[in-house]
């Protein structure tokens, strides 16, 4: 029996998956080796994973957890590992970015360009197994350009320079219940402004049809594919991960269409494909 994970930094998505093929999957709260100590992941895990999968454990012996995530560079990698060590002392524990999650997730064995397009944004070259290159993210206040909190950055700015209406900013304060004086106490003193960002560019997908949100939205990919994708010169389709791809597919394909960029598979997680690429480790198991 396998673990699975995909954790962005707003949630992680596990999936326990047994010889027989059967599987579940709980979420969590997102975890993050940048944000958050060993102690406190390690607290996460204990607290909201283990009270959903410890009825399921009856299956078998957990042999392997694989766990992909955002923040997990070759440095801050460890700070995880020990965390799930901890917590899962008999199992093999291996600990990647989610940049390989969802590169494997969405290409298996074969080379080609991944993207993610969620609370963050990625993207990197792929050989078939590792990664060979990639343009940096840079996080929401460098870059990450074409995810939800940079969305969110840009429509609370827009909003509040009044770059998109008084109609459209009267809305917004009405919907979220919200203030500008809320929202800089929250971005600036407050933890996880990355996820506070990300929960407020659901405004886009709910008023889509204006056109101003529609050109926002248009823009936001435009600059993701000009500021990352176009240095890849890719010939094959280019694959996206992540709930922003997903529910803005038809922009994102015009905006690659409008910059003559292959446009490949979208999907909502990787998980599903990392159940494929690392079928080969679920190995039936004693109780």
């Amino acid at each position: 029996m396998i673990l699975l994970a995909d954790s962005g930094s707003t949630k992680v998505h596990w999936c326990l998956v047994t010889a027989s093929g059967q599987c579940s999957d709980v979420f969590t709260d997102g975890i993050n080796p940048l944000f958050q100590t060993t102690i406190a992941m390690q607290n996460s895990i204990c607290n909201q994973l283990l009270p959903q999968i410890s009825s399921l454990l009856w299956a078998g012996t957990l042999t392997h957890v694989f766990f992909y995530g955002a923040g997990c560079t070759p440095e801050k990698k460890v700070f995880v590992q020990r965390a799930l060590e901890q917590v899962f002392k008999k199992a093999e524990v291996s600990v990647e970015s989610d940049m390989l999650g969802a590169a494997r997730g969405l290409l298996g064995h074969h080379s080609g360009v991944a993207c993610i397009l969620g609370t963050g944004s990625g993207s990197c070259f792929y050989d078939g197994e590792k990664i060979d290159w990639c343009v940096p993210s840079l996080g929401y206040i460098l870059g990450d350009e074409g995810s939800a909190a940079v969305l969110g950055k840009r429509l609370v700015g827009d909003l509040l320079k009044n770059q998109l209406g008084d109609d459209l900013k009267e809305t917004f304060f009405a919907e979220y219940e919200t203030s500008m004086a809320d929202i800089i106490e929250k971005v600036y003193r407050q933890p996880f402004p990355n996820r506070f960002l990300a929960k407020l560019s659901k405004f886009c997908a709910d008023h889509i049809e204006d056109q101003r949100i529609h050109d926002l939205v248009y823009d936001h990919f435009v600059q993701f594919i000009r500021r990352n994708l176009v240095q890849y010169h890719a010939e094959a389709p280019i694959g996206f991960i992540g709930s922003i791809a997903y529910y803005y597919r038809p922009i994102l394909e015009e905006a690659m269409k409008a910059e003559g960029l292959p446009m490949g598979a979208v999907l909502k997680d990787p998980i599903e494909g990392l159940k494929e690429y690392h079928k080969d480790s679920i190995i039936p198991t004693t109780l």
